[in-house]
């Protein structure tokens, strides 16, 4: 019997990223393995529940969501979320930090001391550096004190991120230059939280554990799983969610966000090749700066 995978999203460990699995099974990915599967014919997506539990409906959603959870289901998961600046009482240490994906993007974030530099990985920053450490809602008013001030935001569109990826700077020293300016002028503002630790500017890349030096440029992205529809190719980078996968012929290198696998029964595959909707990747000239000041 054809067993049914669902998949529980794409994590990033010390070991690089791994395509998790519902009921706790873990597919660790190397750069040149084969990544295949096939939406089962007939099926439909699922909302993938909250808080780790069961969508109490079994609510179908759409294909685009990146979310993949019905309106209810993601009210539960935001309530619980100290991104959503809903969570005030957390005790633990938090650290502020400075992401940067590209020329011209740059974003201002927080996460828990504990974490490590597991959110950036998550979120596909190609280089970062911690700004300050201290109690979470000194690092929230340093936060927006870096939003308003720098004129960056703390939230980027994936599509944006994806863009700018092929026309990275081919140093280290010249993908630090412009967080190094920022951090520069960030710790030099007025209203600085008097509880928050400034941290020096210490740059962390992310190109060689994503795997982007060495990879073909992305020509296109995944728009959605449809029923019946296959995604396999050759895995030759990794950024947060996304995986590139070279699907080899005149197919080119084709970017897969994980999180549109959520709430699918999934198949194995045999072959290579992308018979789900996709759509031109946008070029690094075609993005903008997304400011909320």
């Amino acid at each position: 019997m054809t067993r049914i995978w669902k998949c529980a999203g794409l994590r990033w460990d010390r070991g690089g990223p791994v395509l998790w699995w519902e009921g706790g099974v873990g597919s660790g990915l190397e750069w040149g393995k084969r990544v295949a599967f096939r939406v089962v014919e007939g099926s439909a997506r699922r909302c993938a529940g909250a808080r780790g539990n069961a969508c109490p409906v079994g609510a179908v959603v759409a294909g685009r969501s990146v979310g993949a959870r019905c309106e209810q289901c993601a009210r539960l998961e935001r309530a619980h979320s100290v991104a959503a600046d809903t969570v005030a009482d957390d005790p633990r240490p938090y650290r502020v930090y400075l992401a940067w994906f590209g020329p011209g993007l740059s974003k201002v974030g927080i996460t828990a001391v504990e974490r490590g530099s597991a959110r950036l990985l998550e979120q596909g920053a190609v280089c970062f550096s911690w700004l300050g450490v201290g109690p979470l809602m000194a690092a929230r008013r340093a936060e927006e004190l870096l939003r308003a001030a720098l004129g960056v935001p703390d939230r980027i569109p994936y599509a944006d991120k994806r863009a700018v990826r092929a026309a990275l700077p081919p140093t280290e020293a010249e993908r630090a230059a412009e967080p190094a300016e920022l951090h520069a002028r960030a710790v030099t503002l007025d209203g600085w939280p008097e509880s928050l630790e400034v941290q020096p500017f210490r740059p962390v890349d992310h190109v060689a554990a994503f795997g982007l030096a060495a990879a073909p440029p992305a020509g296109a992205e995944v728009t959605e799983l449809v029923p019946g529809g296959e995604v396999g190719g050759k895995l030759v980078a990794a950024a947060g969610p996304d995986l590139h996968l070279d699907t080899g012929g005149g197919g080119g290198v084709v970017v897969l966000d994980t999180r549109l696998m959520r709430g699918w029964d999934l198949v194995t595959a045999a072959g290579e090749e992308v018979s789900v909707p996709v759509r031109r990747l946008r070029g690094a000239d075609e993005h903008e700066q997304h400011r909320l000041f």
